[in-house]
């Protein structure tokens, strides 16, 4: 059952409001996501379904070999505009999300972003010993948003990983090849980290 319209659209107000604060834009941002990211899967849900029937239908081939090509069709198409729509909005989101990283980190707080990512404790303390103290780190290098929740610490699916996976999708898409920098170069996501820069306080 889809969400009401008017739920989601106050959740867009509050993530895109800039006198939101930074915990209720990332509290909403992420309810955003979890709403586009399960209407996604649902339209997923009702392709492998009509592929499925069309599987069992192959075994009757060539007989039902029209209705198999049909059904094959439908899935192809099946809410494609609805999948483009939710695409774009996954996008964006993941987008600014990544653009204001680092005045949600400065804003919110390593332990207070923890919680509201629903981080185990645990995976807390290794990811401050391997560095990854910012929410984009978090989320998209490290895929911990919600490890509370799950047994396999090597999956990656949150709401805001998802996001971040489109837009990060669509840069590598539309960037020219030779233009695109090295995602495992040092102070790169992927790469080493870069040793911290040293700055004097006076007095």
């Amino acid at each position: 059952m889809k969400e009401p319209r008017t739920r989601t659209r106050i959740l867009a107000d509050i993530a895109g409001n800039p006198d939101s604060t930074p915990r209720a834009r990332l509290i909403a941002t992420r309810r955003l996501c979890r709403l586009f990211v399960r209407e996604r899967e649902a339209i997923h849900d009702e392709r492998r379904a009509l592929r499925r029937e069309a599987g069992k239908l192959r075994a009757f081939l060539p007989f039902t070999a029209t209705r198999v090509a049909e059904l094959e069709r439908q899935a192809d198409e099946h809410m494609a505009t609805e999948l483009d729509i939710l695409r774009h909005a996954l996008t964006g989101l993941g987008r600014t999300l990544l653009h204001d990283s680092e005045q949600l980190d400065e804003s919110i707080g390593f332990e207070r972003l923890c919680d509201l990512l629903n981080i185990n404790p645990a995976h807390r303390e290794m990811a401050c010993r391997a560095g990854h103290t910012t929410i984009s780190d978090l989320i998209f290098v490290a895929g911990l948003e919600d490890s509370a929740d799950r047994h396999d610490p090597d999956w990656k699916d949150g709401p805001l990983f998802s996001a971040c996976h489109a837009a990060m999708m669509e840069f590598i898409k539309e960037t020219p090849r030779h233009l695109l920098p090295d995602p495992f170069a040092p102070g790169a996501p992927f790469g080493p980290k870069l040793a911290p820069k040293l700055r004097v306080v006076g007095k």
